[in-house]
């Protein structure tokens, strides 16, 4: 096997021509550079370097130049593995899953202004819909996760009720019309009301949009193209609330909970639980 030790002095070499000068470089003498590099080619059984006759200037052979080569990758590795065991495997790993409907902008914020109060911390994040972020917290996926779910549906850290509203854009519908509608796909509360809703007051309606993106469903109400069920805090300008006068029936509202996979948290995973409950009360869930 390949000494990293040997490696680094003949890069060193060849990057220098002179082993005086190499010597000076990793603070050696030039007696155990010249020693060094004798031990590295009776390893290989090739030589790797041509000295001249003064031996001061030295040219790396063809096998030296691409030792050389492969010595440069095998040291950057190296120096990777050690930085990676000097940093990271002290920082406290906390895997959170976010609903895919989310502010994108807000929770990324959020997140942002955490890991600047706590460097210590390695993040891992996760989006998708709230159904699949259970089963991920029931296996051990994840630490913490943001769930849109039914109220009061299970146990929480912390949790914030969600009006929920019929939201269209500026052109009111036909009452009797086939309902079109923007939904998020199927696990997503929103769509469970919304469907509900409509079978409930005997409404026909028809899925023309479909999207994971909160800003998706949002562009597609604005525009016209249909009607959706969201949060009174995700309508943007040209949304309006759609209301029993225009054949849209009210909806119970829905609730966002910050759950753990397992209690008593670890203390990276209380930091974190903590920032996002202050930051969640204090600007209204989104």
């Amino acid at each position: 096997m390949l000494d990293l030790d040997l490696l680094q002095t003949l890069v060193c070499v060849v990057d220098e021509r002179s082993f005086t000068r190499a010597a000076e470089r990793v603070h050696r003498t030039q007696s155990t550079v010249s020693q060094q590099i004798l031990r590295l080619e009776a390893s290989v059984g090739h030589p790797l370097l041509l000295r001249d006759r003064t031996g001061k200037n030295v040219t790396p052979t063809e096998r030296g130049e691409l030792l050389a080569a492969y010595a440069r990758r095998l040291l950057a590795i190296a120096q990777e593995a050690e930085d990676a065991l000097a940093s990271p495997a002290a920082l406290a790993p906390v895997r959170i899953g976010l609903p895919e409907d989310f502010d994108a902008r807000r929770i990324t914020a959020i997140l942002s202004s955490f890991l600047a109060i706590a460097p210590d911390v390695r993040l891992e994040t996760r989006s998708g819909l709230s159904c699949d972020l259970q089963h991920s917290l029931d296996s051990g996926g994840l630490d913490l996760a943001l769930l849109r779910r039914e109220p009061g549906s299970g146990p929480c850290i912390a949790s914030w009720p969600e009006p929920l509203v019929w939201v269209g854009g500026p052109q009111a519908l036909p009452t009797d019309a086939v309902v079109p509608l923007a939904l998020f796909p199927h696990g997503c509360i929103y769509r469970l009301r919304a469907l509900r809703a409509l079978e409930t007051a005997g409404r026909r309606w028809r899925i023309v949009f479909g999207s994971h993106s909160l800003a998706g469903i949002q562009a597609a109400v604005a525009s016209g193209l249909a009607v959706s069920v969201l949060p009174t805090n995700a309508m943007v300008a040209g949304h309006r609330v759609l209301g029993p006068s225009e054949g849209y029936p009210e909806v119970p509202g829905s609730e966002l909970a910050l759950v753990a996979a397992a209690l008593p948290l670890g203390a990276a995973q209380r930091s974190l639980a903590d920032h996002l409950s202050a930051a969640l009360q204090a600007g209204g869930v989104g």
